[in-house]
């Protein structure tokens, strides 16, 4: 009985780091991918949210609290806007929060990733519907979430269910 139990725990030590060892190989090797991937996606958002740039350039000067990156966008040496990164937290945990900005100080788009929001409610945030109303938004003029539409300047109308995430997104559009 005693020999039993020894064999079935060596034969669950060698299952265990073989399994680990196995883990660990494939995290070595897909890291660089997953890292790759992310970088990509990262700069196709910047271009997404101000297309006319043709350089983003990270300004490395100390940040606001809540800002995490900062890009200038360039056509050629010209400053022509800004993309800012931030984070905020929604219902269903933190997420990041990318705005675009023109030279005239208007919002030229917003990008929402790594969001773990409620499927059908909270997630409804990365929908045209929900983020299109931060276009062309005056940044002096901070937007503010409303639940019912009066069609007041810089208002942003919450997605039903979802007022969590809609202050969330609106927050971190405000913190850029």
């Amino acid at each position: 009985m005693k020999n039993e139990i020894i064999k079935l725990g060596v034969i669950l030590a060698v299952v265990s780091m073989v399994a680990s060892a196995s883990l660990s190989y494939v995290n070595a090797a897909t890291e660089p991918i997953i890292t790759a991937r992310i970088a990509a996606e990262a700069d196709q958002a910047r271009k997404d949210l101000l297309p006319e740039a043709d350089a983003f350039e990270l300004m490395t000067a100390e940040l606001p609290s809540g800002v995490t990156e900062v890009y200038e966008a360039k056509k050629g040496s010209e400053i022509i806007g800004y993309i800012v990164s931030t984070q905020s937290k929604g219902y269903g945990g933190t997420f990041d929060v990318t705005v675009g900005i023109s030279g005239e100080n208007t919002i030229t788009g917003v990008k929402l990733s790594n969001m773990n929001e409620t499927p059908g409610l909270g997630a409804k945030a990365t929908d045209a519907a929900f983020i299109d109303q931060f276009s062309e938004l005056n940044i002096d003029k901070k937007p503010y979430v409303n639940k019912n539409a009066t069609g007041a300047e810089s208002e942003i109308v919450a997605i039903s269910g979802a007022t969590i995430t809609s202050d969330a997104v609106t927050l971190g559009v405000n913190v850029a």
